[in-house]
């Protein structure tokens, strides 16, 4: 009988960096969900959030010599997924025109309709923003930036990554009271 070894993350991580495309392959089976998962918030739809994935593997492997191994991968990695993410974000909003944001309204939302959301819910309420609302509404609610870095990394105005985060806001609250409403 064969007896499978388990290869550690480590190990992969180690003969990625000595440029063996087998374990590439397997580093990326081996964390492709969690970078689906992190791409999938900032995406409009799979096909983006794919896209996203595969240009940050590639980037991975292109830098993985970069890679510390002091601190842990899934972090390097996420910097990675979230940054490719918003520079294409950034090209698209190079060739998109500036588009009024719809007014929101203040809106208060039941307690009864947040517990029945499930995490699918509220990922389907929020690709429902416009892409500059679901980008900043991600980056400051939960990955942690700040609006001056936003600003920065998005560059536009702190000022207007404070506006478009309130706007994802109330939008959300609307859509929130929206779809309680609906039987």
């Amino acid at each position: 009988m064969h007896l499978l070894k388990r290869i550690t993350d480590e190990e992969i991580i180690s003969k990625c960096m000595s440029g063996s495309v087998k374990h590439q392959e397997l580093l990326y089976k081996q964390f492709y969900g969690y970078a689906m998962g992190i791409s999938m918030r900032y995406s409009l739809n799979e096909d983006d959030a794919l896209e996203v994935v595969n240009d940050a593997f590639i980037k991975v492997f292109n830098n993985i010599a970069n890679y510390k191994t002091d601190k842990p991968f899934k972090a390097w990695l996420r910097t990675i997924v979230v940054n490719t993410a918003i520079d294409r974000r950034r090209r698209e909003l190079k060739h998109q025109g500036n588009t009024d944001i719809e007014d929101a309204y203040n809106v208060g939302s039941s307690a009864q309709a947040i517990e029945t959301l499930n995490a699918k819910d509220i990922l389907k309420l929020m690709k429902q923003l416009p892409h500059i609302q679901l980008t900043i509404f991600n980056m400051y609610e939960i990955d942690g930036y700040n609006h001056d870095e936003i600003g920065r990394i998005l560059n536009l105005p702190a000022s207007s990554s404070r506006v478009y985060l309130s706007r994802a806001k109330e939008k959300l609250r609307l859509l929130l009271t929206t779809e309680t409403l609906k039987p």
